[in-house]
């Protein structure tokens, strides 16, 4: 019978890897807590509108990467491809605006896009993000990036640069699509196939694009900064001034517009070079209208996400990844079958206290459990025999030095003395 295996594009995170997740991700969550950032969940799946009208018809994840279909009834359903589009939508279907202002979410969850596996980069992938609503103040963007800041310091990837631009409003744009438009007309038998569909609809679009030959094109296009009406230079001016502030360091990058629709103002990623090639590690930004253009009340904007997966790549890369390995604090073996049923309740009494204990469950010998104990990295082991159980005496033996120390036979004096 032909085996069956993951998914092209999926990984199985198998249990001596979890460990380093469980590290990194309590990491991020105690970090979302100190920044004022509560946790919100949401559907794995959601109705393919919303990422068509919140991400972008024109953007490479809903033309390319979306995993979408039809349900048994008939509604257009897609994977999430990626988190904020899902907390706006929650935000306006909960009336969260209602509890008070700003309001801030963070979110460890999983997303899906059909582009071509790499590392740190899989077809389900694991996101931390963060979304804050309700300040459209230049200083709330400040707060986001130096969480990313704080983040990347406090994990220990160090070797990261931050860049940074605005992409202006919607008046800045109506000028620069133009001259986007008039610089790409002239390379239109050069774009790839997806560009030139892009060029009257979104021509901003082609600044993301993965080819390269259309980003050879596009270095010389013309750049957002210098259409940015006075509002949109005012708030990038009052941005920059407040980083300066608090010590973080940028380079500013004006053909950095990021791969989603939705962004307005401030885009950002933080990059390494730990991975080989240049990589973004972490990326965001403000996305003033989305809100109002999924249904919602006019309402700013703005968040980051980070792959955790590339994360843990980037930390691996650097000898950080997270270290914590969890073994058994007790093995508790029998020399005897009629000892095998006191094993038993001993391991329950144990755990009942918070130990985690184990014992044979397959009939192995007794040699075997030790060896087994060892295998397992079990801390303490015990050995229960006839008279171990008449004395209601044991010894506990230390497995990493040999050394044994008497106890009573019961869970209260094991964990006393563990």
């Amino acid at each position: 019978m032909e085996k069956i295996t993951a998914p092209r594009g999926t990984k199985d995170v198998l249990p001596e890897e979890v460990r380093a997740w469980q590290i990194l991700e309590e990491k991020l969550r105690n970090l979302a807590h100190r920044f004022g950032f509560r946790e919100i969940r949401f559907p794995t799946f959601e109705d393919a509108a919303l990422f068509d009208r919140g991400v972008g018809e024109t953007t490479d994840v809903v033309q390319k990467e979306m995993y979408d279909f039809y349900d048994k009834g008939d509604r257009h359903i897609a994977l999430r491809p990626e988190g904020t589009a899902s907390v706006v939508r929650s935000f306006i279907e909960n009336s969260l605006h209602a509890k008070g202002l700003p309001l801030k979410v963070y979110y460890i969850a999983p997303n899906f896009r059909y582009e071509k596996p790499q590392a740190g980069r899989l077809r389900e992938h694991h996101q931390f993000g963060v979304e804050c609503f309700g300040s459209a103040d230049a200083s709330a963007d400040a707060e986001v990036i130096s969480l990313g800041a704080t983040l990347l310091r406090e994990l220990g990837i160090t070797d990261t640069e931050l860049h940074l631009n605005s992409c202006g409003c919607k008046e800045c744009r109506k000028g620069y699509h133009a001259a986007l438009k008039e610089y790409f007309s002239t390379k239109k038998e050069e774009l790839c196939e997806t560009c030139n569909s892009r060029l009257d609809r979104n021509p901003m679009r082609i600044l993301d694009c993965k080819s390269d030959i259309c980003k050879g094109i596009a270095k010389d296009a013309p750049k957002i900064t210098d259409f940015l009406c006075d509002s949109c230079k005012a708030h990038f001016d009052k941005l920059r001034s407040y980083l300066d502030a608090i010590g973080i360091t940028y380079t500013l990058d004006p053909m950095l517009v990021r791969g989603l629709d939705y962004y307005t103002n401030t885009v950002f990623e933080f990059v390494s070079g730990s991975l080989g090639a240049q990589s973004t590690v972490l990326g965001g930004g403000r996305y003033n209208g989305l809100v109002e253009s999924l249904g919602g009340p006019e309402m700013p904007g703005l968040g980051f996400g980070c792959g955790i997966e590339r994360l843990l790549l980037t930390l691996e890369a650097l000898g950080k990844t997270p270290d914590g390995k969890l073994v058994p604090e007790v093995f508790v073996a029998h020399a005897e079958a009629q000892a095998e049923s006191v094993a038993h309740k001993l391991v329950y009494d144990l755990r009942a206290l918070g130990v985690w204990a184990e014992r044979d469950t397959t009939g192995r010998s007794l040699k075997a459990q030790m060896k087994y104990a060892g295998k397992i990295g079990a801390k303490y082991s015990v050995v229960l025999g006839g008279n171990e159980i008449s004395e209601g005496k044991i010894n506990l033996k230390n497995m990493e030095n040999g050394e044994i120390s008497e106890c009573e036979l019961s869970a209260d004096a094991i964990k006393a003395n563990i």
